[in-house]
């Protein structure tokens, strides 16, 4: 392919992905609305959630769990005292989060249960949090696990799967997750306190910044001061660019355009967060939870946000892919 026929197909797929971002615009996310229950089926589940991609809250997911009333810090040391856990540590409660620049991953700590616990609940210093995604509630954590169901047997009937992985979360106000997406359908029960969700559905991603960033790792020296040093997995990545509690609307204008909603989800209560949607996490003090990750299904709706996504790399093509010199493609 000739040099200029290569570019008039970058210029015509820029004026695409435009026309694609004010036919968004135009349309929003209609209809949308996070509906709560009681209880509900599989086969309703999938057809009014799943199907079209519909956040949903459960008030009474999992009153029979054990959990609901062992989960207090008495039980939880108790039962879990002397055992040695990884614990996410980090100066502000960002982890896996752009600071100054910079996507900030946690320093990670072994420490014992009790150790976590005090430290926790006095509020101050560096933050600690519990969020090995791992499924660490069936291996560092599995002298809890028959306080749960080993998966939401509604949301199993509708993926037609168990899930991948069972994670255990607990932390402060202050641990705080930075918004991103995951190709994972996700039932996130909270048993101890509260946390409040940031939606922005995926149809909005065209109004949704990444920053290509590099990548530093929070170290925690022995005087407890951090220090941040490079990161033996990445040298960088695209991240999310923008706040959405505090975006900056004057560097990310298009930010204003997408439609952000939120959700609180209460001790007892359960979020389906559908696979593909952006979110940002906050949560109360002592807050205790459990999520199940289901592998999503790479159907028409994967591909459509694939679509999507290389559309929009075409917006604003680099300079040298216009400035190179004539040559075969």
């Amino acid at each position: 392919m000739a040099f200029s026929e290569c570019k008039q197909r970058i210029i015509e797929h820029k004026q695409t992905a435009e026309s694609l971002v004010s036919v968004v615009d135009f349309l929003g996310w209609v209809g949308l609305r996070v509906d709560f229950v009681d209880t509900l089926t599989p086969l309703s589940f999938y057809r009014e959630y799943v199907a079209p991609n519909l956040p949903l809250k459960v008030l009474n997911g999992f009153n029979h769990w054990p959990a609901l009333r062992l989960w207090n810090d008495r039980s939880l040391q108790r039962i879990l005292g002397d055992k040695l856990l990884t614990v996410a540590v980090t100066p502000d409660g960002y982890a896996d989060a752009i600071t100054d620049g910079v996507f900030m991953l946690p320093d990670e700590h072994q420490m014992t249960f009790s150790a976590f616990l005090e430290h926790m609940n006095t509020g101050k210093g560096n933050v600690c949090y519990i969020q090995k995604q791992n499924s660490n509630l069936t291996t560092e954590l599995s002298a809890l696990y028959s306080h749960v169901d080993s998966d939401i047997s509604w949301a199993t009937d509708a993926f037609g799967t168990l899930p991948d992985a069972i994670n255990f979360w607990m932390g402060d106000h202050r641990s705080i997750t930075s918004m991103h997406h995951d190709h994972y359908e996700n039932i996130y029960c909270v048993v101890r306190g509260s946390k409040t969700f940031t939606l922005i559905p995926p149809t909005d991603q065209c109004f949704i910044p990444y920053k290509n960033v590099s990548v530093l790792r929070y170290k925690q020296l022995a005087d407890g001061v951090f220090t941040k040093v490079k990161d033996k997995a990445y040298d960088s990545l695209p991240w999310i660019a923008v706040n959405p509690l505090d975006p900056d609307l004057r560097t990310y204008p298009e930010f204003a355009k997408a439609h952000v909603y939120k959700v609180t989800v209460n001790e007892g209560e359960m979020l389906y967060l559908p696979s593909l949607w952006y979110h940002h996490v906050t949560q109360t003090d002592g807050c205790v939870a459990v999520n199940y990750w289901y592998d999503m299904r790479y159907d028409i709706k994967y591909n459509y946000h694939q679509l999507v996504s290389k559309l929009l790399e075409t917006r604003q093509p680099r300079t040298d892919d216009l400035d190179t010199k004539e040559e075969s493609v």
